[in-house]
């Protein structure tokens, strides 16, 4: 397989390093309500599969 059209893309480490996502400073209360959101999730996604099955 040719990879000829690939090279447009850069393969070299930046100046600042590699950086997927911007890491923000979160309060204790933001983690409170991100659990809050997965126990909903997790709620509904199971409760639901055990009330239809």
């Amino acid at each position: 397989m040719d990879h000829d059209d690939h090279d447009h893309h850069p393969h070299g480490e930046t100046a600042e390093g590699r950086v997927t996502s911007p890491m923000q400073e979160f309060s204790t209360g933001q983690v409170g309500i991100g659990f809050a959101v997965l126990a909903v999730g997790l709620a509904v996604t199971f409760g639901l599969a055990f009330v239809l099955a």
